[in-house]
């Protein structure tokens, strides 16, 4: 037995008896959580390099390791887990007197690069404000009505094609 699942609140500990578990709905998972909240193949467990990691199989409702949803993630002894909306402690004992892999170890292309580096997000956000602005038709402002900044603060209505060809 390479350690257990221990259901936080109480229940009888799921034994991790393989290097490589599925975890699901279906009852072909090795671990077999029957909740309508737990997708039909949520996640997968598996050891590497002596420490348990969880992988999020594109399910539903996710997968949170001490609170926080992940995608990847090495599990180490004693951190929570949730699946769906069940939580279990993680029993076991690493294989190893190593230092655990690294989430770059884990899985080198589970981010992007622009993700790694903290780009991504700016960049989808800079794409929407550009888009939405692409939308929305120019305003027509009052001349003369300023505020302390100096900007216009009146909005007459918004500029239509036969408007600006004019």
């Amino acid at each position: 037995m390479f350690g257990e699942l221990v259901p936080v609140g109480g229940g009888d500990p799921i034994p991790l008896l393989r290097e490589r578990l599925l975890v699901g709905r279906r009852s072909r998972c090795d671990i077999h959580l029957d909740f309508p909240n737990v997708s039909s193949q949520h996640c997968e467990l598996e050891m590497d390099s002596g420490y348990w990691q969880v992988r999020d199989l594109r399910s539903t409702n996710g997968v949170k390791v001490n609170g926080q949803r992940v995608e990847v993630q090495v599990l180490m002894p004693g951190d929570k887990l949730t699946v769906g909306r069940h939580e279990f402690e993680v029993v076991y004992r690493p294989l190893t007197d190593g230092p655990p892999p690294t989430l770059a170890e884990v899985d080198p292309f589970s981010r992007s690069l622009l993700e790694q580096a903290g780009l991504e997000a700016r960049r989808k956000s800079q794409r929407r404000s550009e888009r939405l602005t692409k939308q929305l038709p120019p305003a027509v402002r009052t001349p003369g009505k300023t505020d302390a900044s100096g900007e216009d603060t009146e909005i007459l209505g918004w500029l239509t094609d036969d408007d600006v060809a004019e």
